[in-house]
């Protein structure tokens, strides 16, 4: 099959060199915790999931030392186009997850990759420019990095985006691999369900991921790049979280990041000084505002807030009228450190409020808390220099060090795990066959367009013939005619290649009906959807 000259030069190389032969490689995809795997892919061959998996051919392979002659490489040219045109007109868009969670990465390779939520729509766009990614979305919070993309080739799109990455992060490529995990169109849409239904937290249940997610629909809304696929894939996975916690007991004594800090640091203190220890929290924003509950929740009366304003601090205030909270600017950080025994740290600071420099020097706390300094960082990027650690007065604690709170009832969560992931399973099968039926949509468009072409060429030839001296009133009738003839024709069609996704069987019918109208009308050929994908990465390219 010959490529038009429309994709000739850079797109085209582009296109080729997405499309490599080689040797076995092997592949790591992780999920949840309790459903990690891993699979051996050799290149060439599809996966569990039946998509071909592409790994690309490495600088060593090409310069094998192989001979090749002049004509073998001609044809090995034409091979590698048609291939290509292939892959992109056989195969339709994937959804790929490209992760970093508290699974599988530590805090200081996360902290460097995270992105501020003012920076998602950025970000979304930035990814969305990329040669093979049509849609994206990113989900950055203290305990992963998730970034969800459409893409027009897996291998490429997810090269692009780890290349992205570490372009903007500073963190070699090597490095983000080590750590990441992929996850392709079925296992990507279970694993943002099972995020959102508190599955894959590391407090199984808690209810702040769900509220992250339905911010990542609302920052998105309105942002190109936020296309139909993903952001119809984050508002499902928001009904699942939602359904979860309604039908199974999984948030029954569920608790959150901020709440484990509290029972960690609780659990570091001796018992007889748990009421007396004098609290500091620095960050009145939503998670130290849960701080702040779960330390009056454990009978704490008394604590200083730091934070760069006083509002937030007034409204907790209001809130808790029988805790006295004692607010004090950010400039005063240091001084308030000094007169504390617990500090708990939870601002959006992308640098350290904390090094050795600036503990070293605070008054030691008394024997009665243990003889040092508890700091509590539930930050991402982190508020406490890992070096402070190094000092004998002082002890840090990140969101890595969470999982001594939360490894208690294993046996109790992995039951109510087991009766939320019957929902998922089900949600996610309605969310492919949503997504299934919505191929249909450019056989719709295309189907009518053609008639209509069709239409209005035999309006105008019934209009010449019946001369100039025609009224208004006849030609609308005439042309009233034509609509409804052609309306009364296509309502059947449409209504075989209209489906809610609901019914396996009515979309299987569908999806047959929509193949056998592109062959008999000549609807879809190779080429067009390959130029239509190509043609609307160049024309985003130059917006």
């Amino acid at each position: 099959m010959a490529i038009p000259t429309a994709f000739s030069g850079a797109k085209l190389e582009s296109l080729s060199s997405s499309v490599t032969a080689g040797s076995a490689a092997c592949v790591g995809l992780f999920c949840n915790p309790g459903r990690v795997r891993r699979l051996g892919i050799q290149r060439g061959l599809l996966n569990s999931s039946g998509i071909r998996c592409e790994v690309a051919a490495s600088s060593d392979d090409q310069s094998s030392g192989n001979n090749v002659t002049p004509s073998s490489s001609l044809s090995a040219l034409e091979q590698l186009k048609t291939s290509a045109a292939d892959r992109y007109t056989k195969e339709r868009s994937s959804i790929v997850v490209i992760g970093l969670s508290i699974h599988t990465t530590p805090v200081e390779v996360r902290e460097k990759l995270a992105i501020p939520e003012a920076d998602w729509p950025r970000a979304i766009g930035d990814i969305c420019n990329l040669n093979h990614i049509e849609e994206a979305a990113v989900l950055s919070t203290c305990n992963r990095m998730e970034i969800y993309v459409v893409a027009l080739s897996q291998h490429r799109g997810v090269k692009e985006v780890t290349e992205w990455m570490s372009k903007k992060s500073g963190v070699p490529v090597t490095e983000i691999c080590k750590h990441r995990f992929l996850l392709y169109n079925n296992d990507a849409t279970q694993h943002l369900f099972e995020v959102s239904a508190g599955l894959d937290s590391l407090v199984l249940g808690e209810g702040q991921i769900l509220a992250q997610v339905k911010q990542v629909v609302k920052v998105g809304q309105g942002v190109t790049g936020f296309g139909r696929n993903i952001s119809g894939l984050f508002k499902h996975a928001i009904t699942v979280g939602k359904r979860v916690r309604t039908e199974t007991n999984i948030a029954a004594g569920a608790v959150s990041v901020s709440s484990a800090a509290v029972e960690l640091a609780l659990m570091k203190l001796p018992e007889s000084s748990q009421a007396t220890a004098r609290m500091l929290v620095i960050g009145a924003g939503k998670m130290g505002k849960l701080v702040i509950k779960h330390l009056v929740a454990k009978g704490c009366t008394k604590m200083v807030v730091v934070n760069r304003s006083e509002d937030r601090v007034s409204a907790i205030r209001e809130e808790m009228k029988d805790v006295e909270i004692i607010y004090k600017p950010l400039s005063e950080m240091l001084n308030c450190a000094a007169e504390a025994d617990v500090i708990f740290t939870s601002t959006a600071s992308e640098t350290p409020l904390f090094m050795k420099e600036h503990v070293v020097d605070l008054p030691p706390v008394g024997p009665g808390v243990g003889g040092s300094r508890l700091f509590v960082d539930i930050s991402v990027p982190r508020n406490v220099g890992a070096c402070v650690n190094e000092l004998g007065n002082a002890r840090v604690y990140n969101v890595d060090d969470l999982k001594e709170v939360v490894e208690a009832n294993k046996e109790d969560r992995l039951r109510k795990a087991m009766e939320a992931q019957a929902i998922i399973s089900e949600e996610s099968k309605q969310f492919e066959a949503w997504r299934d039926s919505l191929e249909t949509v450019p056989t719709i468009k295309k189907l009518r367009a053609y008639v209509e072409r069709i239409r209005l060429a035999e309006l105008e030839k019934c209009m010449s013939k019946m001369g100039d001296d025609v009224s208004k009133k006849t030609k609308k009738a005439v042309d009233d005619l034509s609509r409804g003839i052609v309306n009364k024709l296509l309502h059947g069609p449409m209504q075989h290649l209209r489906c809610d996704g609901s019914d396996s069987r009515t979309l299987s019918e569908t999806l047959e009906n929509m193949h056998a109208l592109n062959r008999m009308f000549s609807l879809e050929t190779d080429i067009s959807v390959l130029e239509q994908k190509i043609r609307a990465k160049v024309e985003q390219t130059q917006k």
